[in-house]
């Protein structure tokens, strides 16, 4: 199939492509032309990968919170967005690896990752993982009772090795939301995990952690105090660590913010919420502070770029068909129009839409990929939505088709280079019996 798209391309496209094929990176200009080119060897339509928006965001991130607070720290969201490259960003950066998953935590050692930088909470946890990771030096944050039997068992059965957990901790923040994760600080489960890592000789309860799904500035600073407060009130000595969790606001258009009823966050603005509270409870700079941000680091470094296969107008309403769905850039399925950028075939004679919206691939009604857009549009144009880095590429669920293939792309260094092929069929048929 390469081989036949590559026979009808000049002879520099071909050369270049049977590189790149192998995994060897060329230049080119995001335009069209690099558009089609990329096209015709990875696929109609792909991702766009810019891991150096990625160092951008988690260099200012950790800076405005080290400005304040210089005991900060990131922990990546794997579950955001596992990309391998970026994985290993982050631990190059000194970051630490937040994982939910026995999937994630295989990731961190396929990475190099060491285990003392590594964070295992989420709601379910494999006993074979939670095993490796605490024998080899790692954090598990305890979310639920039934944990403490996994737990209890490792300690018992290698009584010379320190055990290092964490706590979940659930309060009320103010958002009207009664968070699933972690334990009511207030309730009998709370206290009988505090009993347990308090009489186990071989536990060492070096954090506390909160996650709450909400990324309102305010719910942030409600964050910080009940964690101070709970320190305070109930563990008395500081405990190594304090996790604040992930939810965080990253950098979007003006298009995007403008759909949002209320004001959007920077990075400085967690910071003056979060860190200071600590900065003056803890004038020493003591415990750690960290942070898990997903979104905020990884949300605008990914674009997607989708081919207009089809253009008609049903009882007077414009639709377009890309080669795409709403699964590739928004598998949370919110209603807000994505920063989009129309890259044309050709300038002579395009036709002019009002009120166009751009439908997926897949068979279902709703599958809308960006409604009311103005402007012009021919069949074979490239439509590129931006901020699609959170959550696209690990949501997606094999429906319809499988899923496209990952490019890196920067405008600075004009590279390109493959970081996930397309997935094909035998992918998703291989382990079904047939």
């Amino acid at each position: 199939m390469l081989y036949k798209k590559l026979r009808t391309m000049p002879t520099i496209h071909t050369v270049c492509a049977l590189r790149e094929a192998k995994g060897i990176i060329i230049k080119m200009n995001l335009n069209y032309k690099a558009l089609d080119l990329i096209s015709d060897i990875y696929g109609e339509s792909f991702y766009l990968l810019d891991s150096k928006q990625f160092i951008i965001n988690l260099n200012e991130l950790q800076t405005a919170f080290r400005k304040i607070y210089s005991n900060s720290h990131i922990a990546y969201s794997y579950k955001t967005n596992y990309t391998p490259k970026l994985c290993k960003i982050v631990d190059q950066l000194g970051g630490y690896a937040e994982i939910v998953s026995d999937m994630e935590y295989e990731l961190t050692k396929r990475i190099g990752v060491k285990p003392e930088k590594v964070i295992f909470n989420g709601p379910y946890k494999n006993h074979n993982a939670v095993c490796e990771l605490l024998l080899s030096g790692g954090t598990v944050n305890i979310d639920s009772i039934y944990e403490l039997d996994i737990i209890k068992q490792i300690a018992d059965e290698n009584p010379k090795k320190t055990l290092n957990v964490g706590i979940r901790c659930n309060f009320d923040i103010g958002d009207n939301v009664v968070s699933r994760f972690g334990f009511d600080i207030n309730s009998e489960d709370f206290n009988k995990v505090l009993s347990f890592v308090a009489t186990c000789n071989n536990i060492n309860l070096i954090g506390i952690h909160c996650h709450f799904a909400t990324r309102c500035l305010e719910t942030w600073t409600e964050r910080a105090k009940g964690m101070i407060k709970l320190i305070d009130d109930r563990l008395g000595d500081s405990p190594e660590y304090v996790d604040l969790g992930g939810g965080l606001f990253g950098k979007m258009g003006d298009s995007l913010k403008a759909q949002f009823d209320y004001y959007i966050p920077t990075y400085e603005d967690y910071a003056n919420a979060v860190a200071k509270k600590f900065a003056e409870h803890y004038p020493d700079q003591k415990p750690m502070l960290f942070i898990e941000p997903g979104s905020a680091l990884v949300g605008d470094a990914m674009k997607f770029a989708a081919k207009v296969i089809n253009i008609k107008v049903v009882r007077g309403k414009p639709i377009a068909t890309l080669l795409g769905s709403i699964y590739n850039i928004n598998p949370t399925l919110n209603k807000k129009n994505p920063p989009i950028h129309v890259y044309h075939k050709s300038l002579d004679a395009i036709k002019a839409y009002e009120n166009l919206d751009f439908g997926g691939f897949t068979c279902i009604e709703s599958d809308y990929m960006y409604r009311g857009y103005t402007g012009g549009l021919e069949v074979g144009d490239y439509i590129v939505f931006d901020n699609v880095g959170s959550y696209s590429l690990v949501l997606k669920p094999p429906f319809i088709l499988p899923n496209f293939a990952v490019v890196e792309y920067n405008d600075v260094s004009n590279k390109v280079e493959l970081i996930k092929r397309r997935e094909n069929f035998d992918d998703l048929f291989h382990t079904f019996q047939f």
